[in-house]
């Protein structure tokens, strides 16, 4: 659960203010992606670790199975994604030619 608290905090303040941890700054195009990754990565263990202490009422193994890899899924996607599209065009930069 604390992997996932990490996680959490860790997307919520990539989403307030931009920030990357250094070690993925150079890679990270789209900070936003990122911290909505970050988010849904540190929701799985986190909603896992409540059905496991009972602190939520659990629901059948399948539905924690496949909700909880869901989750891990599609974080590590907009992750992915993140890091892989292009980065944006501001449109207040004009471009090189000055057309």
């Amino acid at each position: 659960m604390l992997v996932g608290l990490l996680a959490i905090a860790w997307g919520i303040v990539t989403l307030r203010t931009g920030w990357i941890l250094p070690m993925a700054r150079r890679h990270v195009t789209r900070p936003q992606l990122h911290g909505l990754g970050a988010l849904a990565t540190g929701a799985s263990p986190l909603i896992q670790g409540l059905f496991y202490f009972r602190i939520l009422p659990s629901p059948s193994w399948e539905v924690r199975f496949f909700g909880g890899n869901a989750l891990l899924f599609i974080g590590l996607l907009l992750i992915a994604t993140s890091q892989l599209l292009p980065p944006r065009r501001s449109p207040d930069h004009t471009h090189p030619s000055g057309v």
